[in-house]
């Protein structure tokens, strides 16, 4: 297989439509975003995404030199480009033999070189916390953007690797909020892999870096939160009481399988909301909100399906409980008060006008917030879908501005 600029732009299609860039859906729809006219609303922008070099590089590596002890990372990235090992080795040819470490560099030069609006460039714009993405933000009428490391950050590496990765992540988006204090925020990357770590480096992020609570991209190596090795985590997370963004990746190991046979299904298109919703009434069924009833998480994607199975799953743990089967633990609340108490949802990615009625009628606008998941999707069209929504102003103030406001603690 040889790559060449040609041959990353043609696969940055398959990419775009994985990650959920949709950019030919986008190019189809960019007139009615055109013709539509901004209201003068506030807007803060919550699941928006950086990287760095070291971790995209470390990311590369792994690809490279161990793609077996992560099965949906390489999945996804196979099906892109093609076996790893190959595909690594030409880009470190095609970058003048500067290894992984000059990806960035390159993509950089490829994008000047082609003027191309497609998942390179989204990569480009990952690593950019400066003047280009105020840009953007402004084009879309976005105040400000509260900034996490992508998916799947720091958790696909061993501890040591992963918490040097996170910390040092941290301290690059702190730099860059404290440059533009008035149009970025930002949640830590933590390393789960070491509970007790991952929760001294999200203290340092909250209580010396500005951070305003942490993202965490589903499983950790198979694993979920509802563990009790965890617990340090949601301990620490309940005690100074920010929100965890419980993000998607592809789904754990022993649930892949079944996704793998079509390109794409594993990611965006079907696996990221199944593995991170899972995740979530994992969470619930565990009492871990009865236990930390001051724990918070945001969910991406309108909820991750769940605000469309919330009264099933209600029912069917009523069910469950008064059977003459195993008991889980007994709940104090129903599955959907926890859903209504204890989380915000977020619009990324979810430009549709149903779903979001949908969250709205579940949850409540109280619990929602704005968000575009940039740069992986278009700004335009999730402000067009919010704008034209009919919702009240005051309801619609709520979900773009007032809840984060207020959630992270922002001016």
């Amino acid at each position: 297989m040889s790559i060449t600029r040609r041959n990353i732009l043609k696969s940055a299609a398959w990419l775009s439509a994985a990650l959920g860039t949709g950019i030919p859906a986008v190019a189809a729809r960019s007139s009615d975003a055109e013709e539509h006219a901004p209201r003068d609303f506030r807007r803060i922008a919550t699941e928006e995404a950086f990287s760095t070099k070291a971790v995209f590089g470390a990311h590369l590596e792994l690809l490279a030199n161990h793609p077996e002890t992560e099965p949906g990372f390489s999945h996804f990235w196979e099906s892109a480009l093609g076996t790893p090992g190959e595909w690594i080795a030409e880009f470190s040819n095609v970058i003048g033999g500067n290894g992984v470490a000059g990806l960035a560099d390159f993509i950089s030069s490829t994008v000047a070189a082609t003027g191309s609006e497609s998942s390179v460039t989204s990569i480009a714009k990952l690593m950019d916390l400066g003047e280009d993405r105020i840009r953007i933000m402004d084009e879309t009428g976005v105040a400000m953007q509260v900034i996490s490391l992508a998916s799947p950050g720091v958790q696909v590496f061993e501890a040591d690797q992963a918490t040097e990765l996170a910390s040092s992540s941290n301290d690059e988006l702190s730099r860059a909020i404290q440059r533009h204090p008035s149009r970025f925020a930002g949640l830590a990357a933590i390393a789960p892999q070491s509970p007790e770590q991952a929760a001294k480096e999200l203290e340092r992020a909250v209580r010396q870096l500005g951070l305003k609570g942490a993202i965490i991209n589903s499983h950790t190596k198979g694993e979920y939160l509802d563990e009790e090795k965890f617990r340090p985590i949601l301990a620490k997370a309940n005690e100074l009481r920010v929100p965890l963004y419980l993000h998607p990746r592809t789904p754990s190991p022993q649930m892949l399988e079944p996704f793998t046979k079509y390109p794409g299904l594993a990611a965006a298109t079907f696996g990221f909301n199944v593995e991170t919703g899972l995740h979530a009434l994992r969470l619930i069924l565990s009492g871990v909100f009865d236990d930390y009833p001051d724990l918070t998480i945001v969910l991406g994607h309108m909820g991750e399906g769940l605000p469309f199975w919330i009264d099933r799953v209600d029912n069917r743990t009523a069910f469950i409980h008064s059977g003459p089967g195993p008991k889980p633990r007994k709940l104090k609340k129903k599955p959907s008060d926890y859903l209504r108490e204890n989380f915000y949802i977020t619009t990324s990615g979810m430009d549709f006008e149903p779903a979001l009625m949908l969250a709205y009628q579940v949850v409540g606008p109280e619990r929602m917030m704005f968000a575009i998941d940039h740069p992986m999707e278009d700004g335009r069209n999730p402000v067009r879908v919010l704008d034209n929504a009919p919702l009240k102003d005051d309801d619609k103030e709520k979900i773009y501005h007032r809840n984060a406001e207020r959630l992270f603690g922002l001016s």
